[in-house]
This record gives structure tokens, sequence and C-alpha cells, in this order.
């Protein structure tokens, strides 16, 4: 799943809650920020015999789909929660009502005092948030002040300044090495580790979530974008943009 702007640009309650909505004219959606699927208001939707207005229904399909915001968020990689696996498991722990003698024995840690330090640590850390976030919004208020960054896939192997591409950034990256239109082949695979992201990150739209494809049909898909197809499909798994098995025999866009 490659995660939306939709999400990055939510509230903290709106990531909380797991879905957020805009209004259009007359129309109101709710979107699910964690596939993207949609709910119109005024529509009455039904599950099991029983009937919910749209919000209330966005809000079951979080909780029944994706078992919660609470236990989905944690399931995203540290380099976008900077969590560790200890400290995640601390967090299920305090969600539960734990005490710190009942979460040290849960979590196999030695003492009470070390689980009390992480308590500490992790509250200090929402501390030093709140603080940056402040900063941020004060120093982006002036118009024109930054340029919005482009969505980074979930999937990614490794986050740095290859996925450090602002919206506009991508845009004449794609105009350059699309010369035909987006939909048509690229004209070369550049070597500079930004425009080869930036590639690969549209190239993988080319694909179906969800489906699975021989090697044979991603070939395909990708020869009609590069005559070196295996170079796009080697650097599409090396991103963590696609997947396979093992032996080769399917792939499939990595979620």
């Amino acid at each position: 799943m490659r995660i939306s702007e939709k999400f990055w640009n939510a509230s903290v309650a709106e990531l909380k809650q797991g879905y957020t909505w805009e209004a259009d004219g007359h129309l109101a959606v709710f979107h699910c920020l964690v596939c993207g699927e949609q709910f119109e208001k005024g529509i009455i939707y039904s599950d099991e015999d029983r009937f919910y207005e749209a919000e209330r229904f966005a809000a079951l399909h979080v909780e029944s789909m994706h078992g919660g915001m609470f236990s989905w968020l944690l399931t995203l990689d540290k380099k976008l929660t900077g969590l560790t696996e200890l400290q995640k498991g601390l967090l299920q722990a305090f969600r539960q009502s734990l005490s710190d003698a009942e979460a040290a024995k849960e979590l196999g840690i030695g003492s009470t005092s070390t689980v009390r330090n992480h308590r500490f640590t992790l509250r200090e850390k929402v501390k030093q948030a709140k603080l940056f976030l402040a900063v941020m919004e004060l120093a982006e208020e002036k118009p024109g002040a930054s340029s919005p960054f482009v969505s980074i896939p979930r999937t990614v192997v490794m986050v740095d300044e290859r996925f450090a591409i602002t919206e506009q950034e991508n845009t004449e990256i794609l105009g350059a090495y699309f010369k035909q239109g987006l939909d048509g082949p690229l004209s070369e695979f550049p070597k500079k580790q930004k425009r080869k992201a930036a590639i690969l990150r549209h190239l993988i739209q080319r694909f179906e979530t969800g489906r699975k494809y021989s090697e044979k049909e991603i070939n395909a898909v990708l020869e009609s974008a590069y005559p070196d197809y295996v170079t796009l499909r080697r650097y599409l798994i090396d991103y963590g943009l696609l997947d396979r098995e093992d032996d080769g025999s399917s792939y499939w866009v990595k979620l």
C-alpha cells in the first residue's frame, strides 16, 4: 500500500479515527485513510441487517476491515513511526491498562523499573513531538515557504534523500523522461537515484494492487515502458515496490 497524501495531511484527531471527509458542492464524502474507500454522506449503508449513516459506517469499516487505527498504526515500519518493536509492545500493554509489573512479565522485561523508564521516555517523546509540530507549523505559515513532498510508499526499503522529492520536482522529472505522456514509454533510465525513485514510483502504478502477475506479465508491462525491462524489474524489487515468490513464479505490488 502506498500511503496517500490524505493520510499525511490528516490531523491527529483524523488519524486516530481513521477517516477524513471533504465536501465538493453538494457532495460530501468520508475517506478511509488506510485504503481510500469512500462513503458518501446521505447514503445509508448496511451490514448484517443493520443500517448506518455514512460517517458511522466509515468508523465501522476502519474497525472491522483494518482492526482499528491503534493496531494498524503499529504495523507501520519504524522508519515511519520511529517506534522500536519493544516500544510497540509497551504501547499495546499500556492500552490494555497493564501495570508496570504486568507489562514487564508480558514482554519478558527484567524489571518494572525498566518499563517505568520506557513509559517516561515515551511521554517525553509526546512533549517533543508537540513542540516540533508547533515550530514546523509556524515556520511554514508564510505562503510559498515550502513545496509539498510526494508521498513515500510504505514498503520502500530505506527512506532517504532519494525520496525527498517535491511535487514540482516529481512533475518535472516525469515530464523529462516520459516525453510522450505519463502513459507512454520511458526515454531513458537515469543514473541519479532521486530520478530513479520518481520514475519507479510512477511505474509501479501501472500494476494493480492485490493481483498476482506472472514474470511474463510483469515483463510485458515494463517492456512497454522501456526495452530493458529486466533492469526496471530489479529496481522495483530493490526499492521495495514489487515483491515476488522465491522461485519467480508470481509477482505482486508490495503492500
